[in-house]
Parts: structure tokens; C-alpha cells; sequence
């Protein structure tokens, strides 16, 4: 599995966080970044896809 995969995991957990919380607490930056960070943590598992199946 590819390093990328493995951070861009992280990165989707870490943007459900803290995009839960923002909801809960009624912070719309919180919730937004949150949101964003999990695009990105998306778009980085995704890559990391691709560095897998290239590597095959």
C-alpha cells in the first residue's frame, strides 16, 4: 500500500472530525474545513491508488 493511501486515510478521518464537530458546536469554518479536508485526503487515497496499480 502506498504512503499516500495511508496519509489520505488519515486526512478523510481527520476532515469527518473535524467536520462533526463543527456541526455539533455550530462552527461553519470548523465544518468547511473539515469538508475540505476530507476532499483532499480523497483525492490524495485516490492517488495513491493509482501509485499502486501502476507499481503491479
Amino acid at each position: 500500500m502506498d504512503k499516500d493511501r495511508i496519509a489520505g486515510a488519515a486526512k478523510e478521518l481527520k476532515g469527518s472530525v473535524k467536520e462533526t464537530v463543527g456541526k455539533l458546536v455550530g462552527d461553519a469554518k470548523l465544518q468547511t474545513d473539515g469538508a475540505a479536508d476530507k476532499v483532499e485526503g480523497k483525492i490524495q487515497n485516490a492517488i495513491g491508488g493509482l501509485k499502486d496499480a501502476v507499481k503491479k
